[in-house]
């Protein structure tokens, strides 16, 4: 590790001085390549460097405990060793998760789809919920949050809807959302005070950009129609709504939302192009519906990642076993504490296969 640590750090001092050049001062696109290179390993070259500058700190503090003639000198030397030894041992562990390989999706912005699973209308207004909190949750990272398609079936309830969020590493932090979730209350529609459990699934897709995934046109064929819901009078004037199916793999993509037809096909597009790079990625070109079952199982109630129990205000994700409280705050988009936790097991579980 320490090897590669240096040829990183020589590295690093290749790129600045080429960017120094005035031959690639001039050359603009090549000046970008190596700042998107050198921002690459940058944090890495730095916590090599304070590494590289303990570990000298603990060799002068061992030779001065053993040679210093002065025994006060020989002291204090003898007291920086443990610290340091501790700052080492903490700088390595932080070098060894920055090796990480990481997830080249993780910068994308994301194509969300949650549908209700079991439980009839209470798994509907879960839905609904879910989607609120994840909108909340962008508005307050300071993403964007847009609709592309919506079933409602009544005031509050949600068939399905699917949505793009737009942000700087929007896929690094809601990528562990997907999966099913499971709500334990008492819902509106029950007069009786009983608890009933239901679920709604959340799949989550790496927005694809043109260059990642080609779609011929030719193998698209594209409906237009009226939109239905609420929308005022155009909805039922001017067809604006578009239906996309993708011939060679069967995927049908459909956007309602927005007024222009110009733009509903455009984000219907962005939404294709996101199952198609996800059927990429797991080598199942002609069955991303597969790759969606894998994240979102088949929405019973036994297959779950996280509960949310009114009751006793518990939010438990099941993958870690952690518990939080305070159920209002998480849906109201306070997610982060429990999206860390997770996030953080995944990365142990991948330093200790590496390590392995």
């Amino acid at each position: 590790m320490l090897d590669r640590l240096a040829q990183l750090e020589n590295r690093f001092g290749e790129i600045e001085l080429e960017m120094a050049s005035p031959d690639t001062v001039s050359n603009v696109k090549r000046l970008q390549e190596l700042a998107q290179e050198r921002a690459s390993i940058d944090d890495i070259v730095s916590l090599y460097r304070q590494y590289k500058q303990a570990d000298k700190q603990l060799q002068d503090a061992r030779f001065m405990t053993e040679n210093e003639p002065d025994e006060e000198l020989r002291l204090m030397a003898k007291q920086e060793i443990f610290p340091l030894e501790s700052t080492i041992e903490q700088l390595l562990q932080d070098l060894k998760k920055a090796l990480l390989p990481r997830d080249p999706n993780d910068s994308r912005n994301v194509i969300m789809e949650i549908r209700a699973g079991t439980g009839g209308d209470e798994a509907g207004i879960f839905a609904g919920d879910l989607f609120r909190m994840y909108a909340r949750y962008a508005q307050m990272r300071g993403w964007t949050a847009e609709v592309i398609d919506k079933n409602e079936s009544t005031i509050g309830s949600i068939k399905e809807v699917v949505f793009e969020i737009q942000g700087k590493g929007a896929f690094s932090r809601l990528k562990y959302e997907r999966g099913v979730h499971r709500v334990q209350r008492v819902p509106v529609t029950e007069s009786g005070g009983r608890i009933h459990t239901s679920t709604a699934t959340v799949a989550v897709l790496p927005e694809a950009d043109e260059v990642d995934v080609e779609v011929n046109p030719s193998d698209l064929r594209i409906d237009i129609f009226h939109s239905g819901g609420a929308g005022g009078q155009n909805v039922n004037k001017v067809a604006t709504a578009v239906r996309l199916t993708h011939i060679p793999s069967g995927l049908v993509v459909v956007c309602q939302d927005e007024r222009s037809q110009l733009r509903n096909r455009q984000k219907a597009l962005a939404v294709l192009r996101a199952r198609l790079l996800e059927a990429e990625r797991s080598k199942q070109e002609n069955e991303v519906s597969s790759e969606r079952r894998t994240q979102v199982g088949s929405g019973e109630r036994a297959e779950k990642i996280r509960t949310y129990n009114f009751p006793q205000d518990r939010i438990t994700d099941h993958r870690v076993g952690v518990s939080v409280h305070n159920i209002p705050r998480v849906m109201d988009g306070w997610l982060d504490e429990l999206i860390d936790v997770v996030a953080a097991d995944a990365q142990a579980k991948a330093l200790e296969s590496d390590l392995a």
